[in-house]
């Protein structure tokens, strides 16, 4: 889920003695056989944003596993309203409107699944998946979406491919684990301190953890697997990570001490996963950037969306 200002400063508790703490998702039911939510094509609707790295996980993922034609997709727009709602836009490139439920904004998405969700002042976050059948919200924390798709794949939809083989469930869900608080939420620990104690804290975690996926990545493609390692979902969930890292998080959120590019082995790592088919068309550069320094206005007051750097000077 991509934080605001406004949510960094206003979440229950979301800052203690400096520190971000992230807001939990809601919406935590399951996509299964013969459950309420049961296992069918064009029934699931998938809310994301192009800027957002938790939602830029679960469209990775339903391209990898050709899950296009079975599911249908909405993207808001990149810029953020002054209380932290995403709206939806047509007239913005690469954003669309809301197809499914014609709201302006995911609140109005929210609201449908959850009565009074509007006056408790709590804001609608992406991802969300929708089911249509019984017009509400399924799940809105990545993790869980991601590997729902890898439920709807190996049921009949999409291609058939796993990317969570039963027998690297276990260092799958390690790896995912180990990543998460010191990268994945490290960039937005040191971004949203609020004091320089929990910044040098966030920010040292950060760049050892990267310190030991450059040598885990020593004569390996993938994270998990013998030998050279198999895509899996540990995979996609740092990914994202990593590809805002040059372009945004060294200046924005001052995880400026080495630079993705500056790992041999990590930046192969981003090439790896932007050659895959279909993967280098997920990430939209334009929303990327200027979601994150226009919308987060104590960080960058004035706004201003810097000019690089130049094409591909981040990414290849």
């Amino acid at each position: 889920m991509e934080p605001t200002d406004e949510q960094a400063g206003a979440w229950t508790k979301a800052f203690e003695s400096g520190k971000f703490v992230r807001k939990s998702s809601e919406f935590r039911d399951q996509i299964a056989h013969d459950d309420a939510f049961d296992v069918e094509s064009q029934r699931y609707h998938l809310y994301i944003s192009h800027a957002c790295p938790w939602a830029h996980r679960t469209l990775i993922t339903s391209v990898l596993l050709g899950l296009e034609e079975h599911m249908t997709f909405d993207v808001v727009d990149w810029r953020m309203n002054p209380n932290g709602s995403w709206s939806f836009n047509p007239e913005e490139e690469g954003a669309t409107a809301d197809t499914v439920n014609g709201e302006t904004s995911l609140e109005g998405i929210y609201s449908r699944a959850f009565d009074g969700w509007g006056e408790s002042g709590r804001i609608g976050t992406v991802p969300v998946l929708w089911d249509r059948k019984h017009s509400t919200i399924v799940n809105n924390e990545s993790r869980e979406i991601v590997r729902m798709f890898d439920t709807l794949a190996q049921s009949g939809l999409g291609n058939g491919r796993t990317l969570c083989p039963d027998e690297l469930k276990t260092d799958i869900d390690k790896m995912i684990d180990a990543n998460y608080e010191s990268v994945n939420n490290g960039v937005y620990k040191s971004g949203f301190a609020r004091t320089q104690t929990a910044y040098d804290e966030a920010v040292t975690a950060l760049f050892n953890r990267l310190d030991e996926l450059e040598v885990h990545l020593e004569g390996r493609e993938w994270l998990v697997g013998d030998g050279k390692g198999q895509l899996t979902e540990a995979d996609i969930c740092l990914f994202p990570t990593l590809a805002r890292f040059d372009l945004v998080y060294v200046v924005h959120f001052k995880c400026n001490l080495r630079r993705i590019i500056d790992y041999p082995n990590l930046q192969a790592f981003v090439e790896r996963m932007l050659n895959q088919p279909g993967i280098r068309e997920t990430c939209h550069w334009h929303h990327i950037k200027a979601h994150y320094f226009w919308s987060h206005e104590s960080i960058n007051p004035f706004r201003i969306i810097p000019l690089g750097p130049l094409e591909g000077a981040h990414t290849k």
